[in-house]
């Protein structure tokens, strides 16, 4: 199966290499690798090209965007910069981030679970950071989920959810999109991935608050959204954000921005969340 993998890249000239390195040690290697470099100001560009001039299936776009980060939105939009550029003859398009480290049979195992069920349409590992020198699992998500900094898509299931969505709540929608339209989502834990930059490292409190506005746009009403901005918070250890969710919101609430799934898709949703929470508290 042929894979073509896309990386959104912003001033990350100390993890960049790395993930290169990882991709190009893989024991099944990607046909296309476009990186994606937005407004870098630091030696990205240059650690890029490198590779570029080693690999013929690396090339390095450069773009100019917004300085600000917006989580989602920016990196979907530089994505499909590079994805742009790509032909149809894909069996498999992946997004990756420029700050994690791929064990390298990574692409390998993800053809075989693709090649197991034609029913699967996505599939990754779990990602890892590093803690007092010893790599752990950064819980958090459930472990059926598959993380936005390692997205693999089989073609049709990519198309029949629609690609990306621009905003933050993308790698969550997807997935429920996907599940949608009756595809499958595998997540493989013997795949470690190292994440080099934990999640929401560099989130400011606007981007905080888009947290909220993700929920509201997933369709997850208002109790469902409590429930998720709890976790969340006791997940990463921070009480607090749970305000700044709730206030994202309801201010989404309150101007009724546009959702990113129709009404139908948010009653699934709706449903197949309160069932995922009925398991728990039934397990």
């Amino acid at each position: 199966m042929n894979y073509y993998i896309v990386i959104p890249a912003h001033n990350e000239d100390k993890y960049i290499s790395l993930t290169l390195n990882s991709i190009v040690s893989q024991t099944v290697l990607p046909k296309k690798v476009i990186v994606v470099n937005d407004n870098s100001t630091d030696n990205t560009s240059n650690l890029i090209e490198f590779y570029t001039k080693k690999h013929q299936f690396i090339e390095q776009i450069t773009i100019i965007s917004n300085n600000t980060h917006l989580p989602g939105s920016k990196v979907v939009e530089a994505f499909y910069k590079g994805y742009e550029l790509l032909d149809n003859d894909y069996d498999i398009i992946v997004k990756l981030d420029a700050d994690i480290i791929l064990p390298n049979n990574y692409f390998e195992t993800l053809i075989s679970h693709f090649k197991s069920d034609n029913s699967i349409g996505m599939v990754g590992g779990f990602a890892y950071i590093e803690k007092k020198g010893q790599w752990v699992l950064e819980n958090l998500t459930n472990k059926d989920h598959i993380r936005g900094a390692f997205k693999a898509y089989r073609k049709q299931c990519f198309l029949d959810i629609g690609k990306l969505k621009p905003s933050m709540g993308w790698d969550t929608v997807d997935e429920l999109l996907a599940q949608y339209n009756n595809w499958k989502i595998k997540t493989d834990e013997t795949l470690i991935v190292k994440h080099l930059k934990p999640t929401g490292r560099t989130y400011n409190k606007t981007a905080r608050y888009k947290q909220g506005e993700a929920f509201y746009k997933l369709g997850y009403g208002a109790t469902l959204t409590c429930i998720a901005s709890i976790k969340l918070a006791v997940l990463k250890k921070q009480p607090l954000l749970l305000i700044d969710y709730l206030k994202g919101y309801y201010k989404a609430s309150s101007n009724k921005i546009k959702k990113l799934v129709t009404k139908d898709e948010a009653k699934f949703i709706k449903t197949l969340r309160w069932k995922g929470i009925w398991r728990k508290l039934t397990y």
